[in-house]
């Protein structure tokens, strides 16, 4: 990433242009270098130097210095659909919430019922504005009705805790628990059984969205979690950062191959499950991004945003999240306008070449009485329409571990 630095970095360039027209280009580049742009400084996860001796390509994401990929995109994502792959996926946020009102506060924030989650269960949810847009998704693990672990994504670390935070009140203390914490996704059809080898006591038993405390490949109080992003089977592991590279290289003596963001992207496409930023954000609600089935807008009590989404519930949708295919030639990507009759009626979130199908595939925000399966629209890619139809989603179907 590059920002702006001193004013008048631009003034000295174009300066150097007149007063050394022959040494133009070269003033101009070191001008540029020392007066006008800086590199920003990214993070790095414990596994940093892993993803480095790997051959790993890194890139910027969330401002966070991420793998994209290692030996490819298209070989990461069959190693998982087919085996079993392993994410780095420690930039993600954790934030605890103790005390003896901490459910009853976690309540008001959220959009499911906690009330429903067990201990030792795990919840997928959302946090809300007040006009019902979505602050980020998560998932809260209940250990009891006094202690709460939320993982939040990169972007929400600072953002979701000092909004929990802020709407917290008394009798319940929110912590800012990220910096204690990397996280290993381990996921296909094989890493149920490789992540119950590790782990003490084991978790093979473990249902879908359930989690235990456990050593994993030696080391101590690891939070196995059977959840992932990817549409298979497998388990997320929250480590001490002192120990996420013991166990990162112990997955990879037994076969894991390591996968990175270019192949989590592909893969929870597949299976359509949102992006935060892409798919939902401040300004869309969850019932547009086709996740009522988390809303619960019955509870006791209510929820931040609750009001707005009754009322958009009573009121009826405008607009929604439709899966589709592109049926002419190109990929849509993120941001594309999305067309009918030649009018721009809305706009692309996510959309990538599925490996599975080998056909273009995303997700696109349109008017309500557009976001039809079956119904025909266009996609302007490079300046020319391109057709497209909406289609049933997940694109995929993966059954999902009792």
């Amino acid at each position: 990433m590059l920002a702006p630095a001193a004013e008048g970095g631009f003034r000295g360039c174009a300066a150097s242009i007149w007063l050394f027209p022959r040494r133009r280009k070269q003033a101009c580049k070191r001008l540029q270098n020392a007066l006008y742009l800086r590199p920003l400084m990214l993070l790095r996860t414990p596994l940093y130097d892993a993803h480095l001796a790997a051959g790993a390509r890194m890139v910027e994401f969330a401002g966070w210095e991420m793998p994209v990929q290692y030996k490819g995109v298209l070989e990461e994502h069959a190693a998982v659909r087919e085996r079993v792959g392993i994410f780095d996926v420690s930039h993600m946020g954790e934030v605890t919430v103790d005390g003896p009102r901490a459910l009853e506060t976690a309540q008001r924030l959220v959009t499911n019922d906690l009330s429903k989650c067990s201990p030792g269960q795990a919840q997928y949810n959302a946090l809300c504005n007040d006009r019902g847009g979505v602050i980020d998704d998560i998932i809260v693990y209940r250990f009891s009705s006094e202690r709460l672990f939320i993982c939040v994504n990169a972007s929400g670390r600072e953002k979701d805790f000092e909004w929990m935070r802020a709407h917290a009140g008394i009798g319940a203390a929110v912590g800012q628990r990220s910096d204690d914490w990397a996280q290993i996704a381990i996921q296909g059809p094989k890493a149920p059984q490789l992540v119950d080898q590790l782990s003490s006591p084991g978790v093979i038993d473990l249902g879908y969205y359930h989690f235990r405390e456990a050593s994993v490949a030696g080391v101590p109080g690891c939070i196995v979690a059977r959840t992932g992003y990817t549409g298979e089977d497998g388990f997320e592991v929250f480590v001490p950062p002192d120990g996420a590279r013991k166990l990162w290289d112990e997955l990879l003596t037994r076969g894991a191959v390591p996968c990175g963001l270019g192949a989590r992207d592909s893969l929870r496409l597949e299976v359509a499950y949102r992006l935060y930023g892409n798919d939902m954000d401040e300004e869309h609600t969850p019932l547009e991004a086709g996740l009522g089935w988390i809303v619960k807008l019955d509870k006791p009590g209510g929820f931040v945003g609750s009001e707005a989404l009754i009322r958009q519930k009573r009121e009826g949708l405008k607009r929604r999240l439709a899966g589709f295919k592109l049926t002419g030639k190109g990929i849509a990507r993120h941001g594309y306008p999305a067309l009918h009759d030649g009018r721009r009626v809305g706009e692309v979130t996510s959309g990538t070449m599925s490996p599975v199908l080998k056909e273009p595939i995303g997700l696109a925000y349109l008017p309500a009485a557009l976001a039809a399966v079956g119904t025909a629209f266009e996609v302007e890619i490079r300046g020319k329409p391109v057709a497209a139809v909406v289609v049933k989603t997940p694109f995929i179907e993966k059954q999902a571990p009792k």
